[in-house]
């Protein structure tokens, strides 16, 4: 009970805190096309180190409950000094508590891992790890470490549970009490997106992966990619991770020293790229499953296009996905969080949409020939740059800002060069339509769209003659000769266009009802909440176009077959229409097997008649 009023108070302070950004957004009269100033806004190589070096100061430790940080606080506090904790829990049969600390320095979080200690009553390999477990203190240290427990912590452990996603029913009564759609959009974003602590895990899980192979491979460097880090993840994300043993190629009009003259030995490759990569990653996933705390469940996917290892971790609560040879993957990231970074509307608008595609079934967590979040996230980044007044330039338009310094060309020879710095690419959007406006503008542009004729380009921002008969066909923005959506079957296509047209006049209903009293916001559903559900009367239904039997064949003909329950009809003129059916087919059934039987009773006669004829020719011969 504690804990759920504890809940309810997070959730009234952040609709609080939302509506009155919102507010103060639009009492400033700032506009969502004004672009921020360019210390505001880190490029992805800044931001990627930053997030490094918080894992390199951090250690993570499981406790019994969070009622042992101030204790923990004041244990730890003597290797350095604690700036930021953090706790979360993991849901088995038993509840684990964790608490993220973070050092101010990584030499002072190295120091509290080297001060920690193996424990002879379990099996196993010991490991040097930045995950560790507090144990309870010795008995003659009970007194100390109550006095301890007792003095006031100068860090406060925030955030609660950190890592536990927004029940939906809190989210749906935050929905509903904001003050219009646009509030609603902002407030889906800023509860659902992967928050602070999420993106830390996750750089810790990376930090473990690099620090096993650091021995052997002091150059090797594990970078999580995708939704984790591009600004799209939302809470519970899985974790992509590409393990590289090279360092980043300099430019060639880089600032050098002396290069040295002490060459490494290397072991030459004796077999082709694809193959030594792939024998290298079954070595890597027994390490993982061998020697590395919290790694379980280790799964080898060697024969797929990009090899991957997945494995879970159980300390973190959180899916892996780590590849050695994805480096499209990794840029495609960056281009993203550049995306995500040039207009605070983008972000936003994703998030509904991908909301509003997951109620719609239109997405599935598990590959099929269903549209994908990264396939659906391009057709919106499409749509902001078509428009008359776009929101985001062209992929051809960074590449023309590119510098030596941006040249980046994959061991596979993709070209992924692209301006990388926001002040040379100096794109300013003058479009100030809202969010509201740009989710219906969305619908309707692909409710419109002609799939069947037309490809999607984000590098030319603009629709090509599709090159081939896919029912859907996405450009990959680095990998060109590659289509993004080659899985989407022509069924799904259809259903998108449909569910876009129906989200398009629900909203634009929604849009024109302005009557609803706020008691009535809050007891009923409006705004993105009649989207995120399926309506019992659809407007256009897929059976327009993919129209289901009106009953089984074998009823028709099965007279001994007996019914339960009874075939019901949708109304008589169904029922006349079956059993003229039924007759007319009675008839020609009864009109095959006439004619079937006289063409056997003339074909016998036939037979007859000519053996007798042979006969008698015999008869005549032998006379």
């Amino acid at each position: 009970m504690n804990n759920l009023m504890r809940r309810a108070q997070q959730v009234q302070y952040w609709r609080k805190y939302c509506i009155k950004q919102c507010a103060t957004k639009t009492a400033t009269g700032s506009e969502f096309g004004a672009i921020p100033a360019s210390n505001t806004r880190p490029n992805y190589d800044d931001f990627i180190g930053k997030r490094q070096q918080q894992a390199q100061r951090s250690i993570l430790v499981q406790v019994s409950s969070e009622k042992s940080y101030p204790e923990l606080y004041n244990y730890c506090s003597s290797f350095g000094s604690i700036i930021n904790a953090q706790h979360y829990c993991v849901r088995h049969d038993d509840d684990l508590h964790y608490i993220l600390l973070e050092y101010a320095s990584a030499g002072e979080a190295s120091a509290a891992i080297d001060a920690g200690a193996y424990s002879a009553e379990l099996s196993g390999v010991p490991v040097r790890s930045p995950f560790l477990w507090f144990r309870a203190a010795a008995a003659g240290g009970k007194r100390s470490a109550k006095l301890a427990a007792a003095s006031a912590t100068s860090q406060p452990l925030l955030p609660l549970d950190g890592t536990r996603q927004l029940d939906s029913g809190l989210l749906h009564s935050l929905l509903r009490g904001a003050g219009n759609i646009e509030e609603q959009v902002l407030l889906l974003h800023k509860h659902t997106q992967l928050n602070d602590l999420g993106v830390r895990m996750r750089f810790l899980a990376a930090l473990q992966v690099q620090q096993a192979v650091s021995g052997m491979f002091p150059e090797a460097q594990a970078q999580p990619f995708g939704s984790s880090v591009n600004g799209f993840g939302k809470m519970g994300c899985d974790l992509d991770l590409i393990l590289r043993f090279d360092r980043e190629p300099i430019p060639s009009n880089a600032p050098a020293g002396e290069p040295s003259r002490l060459i490494y030995h290397t072991k030459e490759n004796l077999s082709n790229g694809r193959s030594q990569t792939q024998r290298q990653m079954e070595c890597i996933g027994d390490m993982l499953h061998l020697f590395l705390p919290g790694v379980c469940h280790v799964r080898r996917i060697l024969q797929a296009r990009v090899p991957i290892i997945k494995y879970h971790h159980d300390h973190l609560d959180l899916e892996v996905d780590l590849s050695m040879s994805n480096l499209t993957g990794f840029y495609m990231s960056e281009l993203l969080y550049m995306f995500g970074e040039l207009d605070p509307r983008v972000r936003p608008l994703t998030f509904s949409i991908r909301r509003w595609a997951q109620a719609s079934g239109l997405t599935n967590p598990s590959p099929g020939r269903w549209i994908s979040n990264f396939s659906l996230t391009c057709l919106v980044m499409y749509f902001l740059q078509q428009l008359r007044q776009p929101i985001l330039p062209g992929i051809n338009a960074l590449v023309k800002c590119a510098s030596a310094e941006d040249v980046r060309i994959t061991e596979d020879g993709i070209n992924c060069t692209f301006g990388r710095n926001f002040e040379q690419i100096g794109f300013r959007s003058r479009n100030t339509s809202n969010l509201s406006e740009l989710l219906l503008q969305f619908f309707e542009f692909y409710s419109q769209f002609d799939f069947h004729n037309r490809a999607i380009s984000l590098n030319e921002a603009r629709a090509l003659a599709k090159p081939d008969h896919s029912a859907m066909y996405i450009v990959n923005p680095l990998e060109q000769v590659l289509n993004v959506s080659k899985n989407v079957s022509l069924e799904e296509c259809e259903r998108l266009r449909i569910e876009v047209r129906n989200a398009a006049w629900l909203l634009e209903s929604e849009v024109e009802n302005t009557t609803l009293s706020e008691s009535e916001r809050q007891e009923t559903a409006w705004g993105l909440l009649n989207l995120f559900k399926n309506p019992e009367k659809a407007i256009i239904r897929p059976n327009m176009f993919f129209k289901p039997r009106m009953v089984e064949v074998s009823d028709l003909f099965d007279k001994s077959q007996t019914i339960d329950p009874p075939i019901t009809y949708k109304n008589t003129t169904v029922r006349q229409q079956i059993q003229s059916i039924k007759t007319a087919t009675r008839n020609e059934l009864k009109q095959l097997r006439s004619s079937t039987s006289t063409t056997t009773s003339t074909a016998t006669t036939a037979a007859a008649v000519t053996a007798a004829s042979t006969s008698s020719n015999k008869g005549k011969r032998s006379r």
